[in-house]
Order: structure tokens, then C-alpha cells, then sequence
């Protein structure tokens, strides 16, 4: 049979004598209502804890995936743009510099045409020039020629006149010089 257990007594403060019976979970006697009570408590945690936690908890790990689901393809399809657009930007680069290339060797074939057309019409404005110049020249030396012929006829006659002191025609002293150099 059981063994009773050992009574601890004490004195309350009314001066009653109390007496307890040691610690009540290990009372032999109660054995059969703790499992009880530990089953229903037990039985009803797993009942709170399945049909409310651990739906929630589910749902939070669910909810939490899908996130990180929808983040994982939100950062491909961003870094997908990024690579479309980084290729769009070089092709627009490589095109822009092609482009600006094309318009400078325009322009230098543009600019030569324009260097070489006034080349050509300055040269041919100096030839004009020195055409000018040359039949000036040539026009102002048979002047300074002629100018020289008269006065040197005339200085022929003075001088005819003074040797001999006959006055000659000058055009007969140009005639006189005239003859002398041919």
C-alpha cells in the first residue's frame, strides 16, 4: 500500500496549527487528475495552436516566400531592363559616333571644296592682276619710252643747233636716233 506523506506542520498567524502535505504534484494521490488536467490542457493548446498559430505562421512564411519570390523576379526583370537599356545606350552611342563621324569628313570635304574654290579664284584674281599690272607696265614703258625718244630728239636738236647752229626738226633727230639703233 501507499505510503502517507510526510505532514509538515506550521503555525499560522491566528495561532491555528497548519499542516501540508509536501509538494502537491508529487502526491501519488493525484496522479490521475494531473494526467487529466494535462491532457485536456495539452489537447486544447494543440487545438489553439493548429486551427490559429499555426495557420498565421504558415500564412506569414507563405506570404514571406511570395514576397521574396516577387522580389527575386522583380530584380531579374529590372536587370534584364538594365542589359536592354545598356545595349540600347551603346548601339545609340556607336550610331551617334558613326553619325558625327560622317558629318566631320562632310564638313572637311566641304571646307577643302570651299579652300580649293577660292584658291582657284584667288589665283585667278592674281593672274588678272599681274595681267593688269604687266600691260600697265608694258603701256607705262612705251610711254616712258616715247616720253625718252621726244625728249632726247629734242635735246638731239638743241645740241645740232648749238654745234653747228642749225635748227633741225626733232622728228628728223628721232629718225637720226632711230636709225642708229636698229
Amino acid at each position: 500500500m501507499a505510503e502517507a506523506p510526510e505532514t509538515i506542520e506550521g503555525t499560522l498567524a491566528n495561532g491555528e496549527v497548519h499542516a501540508e502535505v509536501g509538494l502537491p504534484q508529487m502526491n501519488v494521490d493525484t496522479y490521475a487528475s494531473q494526467l487529466f488536467w494535462l491532457a485536456i490542457t495539452f489537447g486544447l493548446l494543440f487545438l489553439v495552436l493548429s486551427r490559429i498559430a499555426i495557420p498565421r505562421i504558415g500564412g506569414a512564411i507563405e506570404s514571406r516566400q511570395r514576397r521574396i519570390t516577387g522580389d527575386l523576379d522583380a530584380a531579374e526583370h529590372a536587370r534584364d531592363e538594365a542589359n536592354r537599356s545598356l545595349q540600347a545606350y551603346e548601339s545609340a552611342l556607336a550610331a551617334a559616333k558613326s553619325r558625327a563621324l560622317g558629318v566631320v569628313e562632310e564638313n572637311r570635304k566641304r571646307i577643302a571644296a570651299e579652300v580649293e574654290k577660292m584658291k582657284a579664284e584667288a589665283d585667278a584674281h592674281a593672274q588678272k592682276a599681274t595681267a593688269d599690272a604687266q600691260a600697265r607696265i608694258a603701256a607705262t614703258c612705251k610711254q616712258a619710252e616715247a616720253s625718252v625718244l621726244a625728249a632726247a630728239s629734242e635735246a638731239a636738236a638743241d645740241i645740232v643747233e648749238r654745234l653747228i647752229g642749225e635748227r633741225i626738226h626733232a622728228a628728223d633727230a628721232a629718225k637720226a636716233m632711230g636709225s642708229g639703233r636698229d
